[in-house]
C-alpha cells in the first residue's frame, strides 16, 4: 500500500454529529504499506523516508500510525509462510529506517479488526457503479480501463476483495482519525474521492461522523526500474537486478548499478523522455541527497561517462542504505520475541485509536 496511501496527514476533528463547536483538538498521521517483504528503493525514496521525516518534525501531540497492510494484500491469493515472513521482514525494514514503535504506532492491520468492521458498515452504502469505474482492479486484472465488472471475462476473474478494495482502503483513512486532509499522490487522487463518496453517503443516512478528507495533492518520489526506466522499481519484476532492496550489500548494489541500462550518448543530462536510463539514475542520486533539482544534479556530473555516473550513484546509495542495514541486521538477530512484542504493542494502541471512532460509528447507527 506503499501505492495506496502513500505518506497521509491529517488532522484530527471531532465528529460534528456530537458536538458542532469542538476545534480539532490535534494532529493524526496514517499511512500504510503492503507486507511485500525486505522494502526497495523505491518504497524507501517514495514513502517509507517520509514517515521518519514526519516523525522527526511533528510535535509530540500528534498521533502517528504507521500499517503494515496485510488484508489489502490478500486480494491476491498469498502463500501463508511467505506472507508471514514477508510482513516479518517489512516490520523489521520499518524499525530500521528509524521508525520509533514508542513514539509512532506501528501494527499489522489485521490484528485491529474494526479496519475490517468499519469496511462492511461503509459497504453497505458504497456504490457498486462507483466501484466498477475504479481502475485499481482494472490495472490488477491487466483488463481495459473501460471494462465492465457484471460483463464478459471481467465477470469470471473479478473477486469481491479486489472489486471492493478502495472500501477498505476508505476504512483505513477514516478510521483512525476521521481526517479533514489527505495528501497523497496524484495516483491515489481517485480512491480520496470514493472515500469521501462513501463518507458522505454515511452521512445521508446516520448524519455527520467523519468530516469529509480533503485530497491534497503532494509530489511523491518515483524510481524506476534500473533495468526498464520506463516502468517503476517493483518487488513483481522477475529480474532481481530490477530493485535495489534496503538490505542488500555493497557487492550486490555495486553489482546491479553496473548493469543499469542508460544510452550511448555522451555526458549525463536529466531528459526522462530521450534518455529515461540515465535520468533515473540521476534522480535516484538526487533523491538519495534530497534533491529535486534534477538539471542541476546532471550539471553537476559535468562530461561523466557512463561508467563514472554509474560509480558514483553507486557510491552514494552505498553510503546512504549502510544504516538501515546494518540496524536492519541488528533487529534480526534480536530474534522474533521482539518483533513479536512490538507488533502487538501497536496493535493494542492501534485497537485503541480506532475503537474510538467505532464507538461514534456504532452510536450513530444503533448498533451501541
Amino acid at each position: 500500500m506503499s501505492q495506496l496511501l502513500r505518506h497521509l496527514r491529517r488532522g484530527l476533528s471531532a465528529p460534528r454529529r456530537f458536538n458542532s463547536t469542538e476545534a480539532a483538538s490535534s494532529k493524526v498521521v496514517f499511512s500504510g504499506i503492503q507486507p511485500t517483504g525486505i522494502p526497495h528503493l523505491g518504497n524507501y525514496l517514495g514513502a517509507l523516508r517520509q514517515w521518519v521525516d514526519i516523525q522527526s518534525s511533528t510535535p509530540p501531540s500528534a498521533k502517528l500510525i504507521f500499517s503494515i497492510v496485510d488484508l489489502h494484500a490478500i486480494t491476491q491469493r498469498q502463500d501463508a509462510e511467505s506472507l508471514r515472513r514477508c510482513k516479518k521482514e517489512m516490520l523489521a525494514a520499518i524499525l530500521a529506517i528509524g521508525i520509533d514503535p514508542k513514539r509512532s504506532i506501528v501494527f499489522e492491520q489485521s490484528k485491529v479488526m474494526q479496519h475490517a468492521e468499519l469496511m462492511w458498515i461503509l459497504s453497505c452504502g458504497a456504490s457498486t457503479g462507483y466501484l466498477s469505474r475504479m481502475t485499481q482492479w482494472k490495472s490488477k486484472l491487466g483488463v481495459r480501463v473501460d471494462a465492465n465488472p457484471f460483463e464478459g471475462k471481467s465477470t469470471a476473474k473479478l473477486k469481491l476483495g479486489l472489486f471492493s478494495y478502495p472500501v477498505l482502503q476508505a476504512a483505513d483513512i477514516l478510521v483512525h482519525s476521521r481526517a479533514t486532509e489527505v495528501p497523497v499522490g496524484e495516483d491515489q487522487a481517485q480512491h480520496l474521492e470514493f472515500t469521501r463518496e462513501v463518507a458522505a453517503t454515511f452521512h445521508s443516512s446516520y448524519g455527520e461522523v467523519f468530516p469529509l478528507p480533503k485530497t491534497v495533492l503532494s509530489p511523491a518520489h518515483r524510481v524506476m526500474s534500473i533495468r526498464d526506466p520506463l516502468v517503476k522499481m517493483s518487488k513483481s519484476d522477475p529480474q532481481p537486478h530490477s530493485r535495489i532492496l534496503l538490505t542488500d550489500t555493497p557487492e550486490e548494489i555495486s553489482s546491479k548499478l553496473k548493469k543499469a541500462v542508460t544510452d550511448s550518448i555522451g555526458g549525463v543530462s536529466f531528459d526522462p523522455k530521450n534518455r529515461p536510463g540515465v535520468s533515473n539514475l540521476v534522480q535516484i542520486y538526487a533523491h538519495m541527497q534530497r534533491r529535486d533539482d534534477f538539471e542541476n544534479v546532471a550539471m553537476d556530473f559535468g562530461g561523466c561517462n557512463m561508467k563514472a555516473l554509474k560509480d558514483r550513484v553507486t557510491e552514494c546509495v552505498i553510503e546512504g542504505l549502510k544504516p538501515v542495514r546494518e540496524e536492519y541486521e541488528r533487529i534480526m538477530k534480536e530474534g522474533d520475541r521482539y518483533l513479536e512484542q512490538v507488533a502487538e504493542d501497536g496493535a493494542i494502541r492501534a485497537r485503541e485509536s480506532a475503537e474510538e471512532t467505532m464507538q461514534l460509528v456504532r452510536n450513530a447507527m444503533g448498533l451501541a
